[in-house]
């Protein structure tokens, strides 16, 4: 992907220096579902880690959701070698972040509404949010309550190593879907499927499982977006598939336990996270990405 090397946002937060602060997981109003895939991991008793707001977990060794383990290969307090590792990993994230946002600026404006500026904060091991204490072990996530998305830019490593998914367009693609939290977030739909009833949010069919797929799809979006522009590169494409294919709820039970349970999705199937992304990407239209109303998803 085409970024501008040495680029800085106004809108990123970076905590990195500040070491870990105490504390359990995150506490109720957590954005994206987290709080569904909790309950999904006690279900399992697998370790593991949520990604994306309850984006995606990993088998083996990394504690499971809620832990005050940080990633594997993440100090919690970064030397200043550490930070300067991870430079180029701060200015890509931090390009992203600020194109989506621009995308999503002129789409609100198209609509006749105003778009509000989120946030993302870059952390080591663990540190507050509106929702709690958000630990790298919990992966990215979105908290609407301070409108802010969180990293902890050791996840990346994760993402290509245990799931066999790098490349620059990947790791785009998972800021890209936290962004797609707060749009869901700004227009109310958040709100009303954390408010719904159990029955509702759950399964293959729920309500949690249209969230996450409508926040692929913008993130598609945004995606559309950067073809466009001519800022993607061979494979760029192929990279975000490969990593929606990775996190897909059947993909990963299969890779946990053998055994997949469409009763406990609460993101969506491989063949879905990738269409719903791809329907995105191909239309650019938000009208594409309604989930909500979907027969097949």
């Amino acid at each position: 992907m085409r970024i501008t090397r040495g680029y800085k946002s106004d809108q990123v937060e970076d905590r990195r220096a500040q070491g870990s602060t105490g504390g359990g997981g995150l506490g109720g109003g957590g954005g994206g579902g987290m709080g569904l895939l909790v309950m999904l991991f006690q279900r399992f008793g697998l370790p593991g880690v949520l990604v994306g707001g309850a984006f995606l977990y990993f088998t083996g060794g990394l504690g499971g959701g809620g832990s005050s383990s940080p990633a594997a290969g993440v100090s919690p307090s970064g030397s200043t070698a550490d930070l300067a590792a991870e430079q180029p990993l701060v200015e890509l994230v931090s390009f992203v972040f600020d194109d989506a946002q621009s995308t999503w600026t002129d789409i609100f404006a198209k609509s006749g509404q105003q778009y509000q500026l989120a946030q993302l904060v870059l952390f080591r091991g663990s540190t507050r949010s509106g929702c709690g204490v958000g630990e790298a072990a919990m992966g990215p996530f979105y908290c609407p309550a301070d409108q802010k998305a969180y990293i902890d830019l050791g996840f990346y490593e994760e993402l290509k190593r245990r799931l066999g998914a790098p490349g620059d367009f990947a790791q785009a693609y998972v800021i890209a879907h936290e962004l797609g939290h707060h749009i869901q977030n700004l227009l109310g739909d958040s709100d009303r499927v954390h408010k719904a009833s159990a029955s509702a949010r759950d399964g293959e069919r729920g309500l949690s499982v249209r969230l996450e797929l409508q926040a692929d799809c913008y993130a598609g979006i945004w995606g559309h977006g950067t073809q466009r522009r001519d800022l993607l590169e061979a494979g760029d494409l192929d990279e975000a598939f490969k990593a929606a294919t990775a996190i897909g709820d059947d993909a990963l039970q299969k890779q946990a336990t053998g055994t997949v349970r469409p009763e406990t999705f609460t993101h969506g199937s491989s063949a879905q996270r990738k269409r719903w992304f791809n329907k995105g990407f191909e239309s650019g239209d938000p009208a594409a990405c309604n989930t909500f109303a979907a027969e097949e998803l």
